[in-house]
């Protein structure tokens, strides 16, 4: 499964963090076997990359991408504007 490995930078909130968390503490206490953060994560997407309905999936991620998209766009704006103000002293 781990043959062909590549790293990846994965940014969470606290909330998902934690449920994974849950989710790892409930898989050791059933399988009895560690499990870590990163087996639940790693589950948990490829179970979701499985999916047959991917309606919701696209729904996600929609919804990220235009959080991304106006983050930036907020953080451009206010760049501008201080350049606007350094610029006119």
């Amino acid at each position: 499964m781990l043959e062909n490995r590549t790293r990846l930078l994965l940014i969470l909130s606290q909330d998902l963090l934690d449920q994974a968390r849950v989710i790892a503490g409930r898989a050791t206490t059933a399988l009895k076997l560690p499990v870590s953060l990163q087996i639940v994560l790693r589950a948990l997407i490829w179970v979701g990359l499985k999916r047959e309905s991917y309606s919701v999936l696209f729904a996600n991620i929609e919804s990220q991408a235009r959080a991304v998209r106006q983050k930036r766009s907020r953080a451009r704006r206010a760049g501008e504007g201080r350049q606007l103000r350094a610029g006119s002293h």
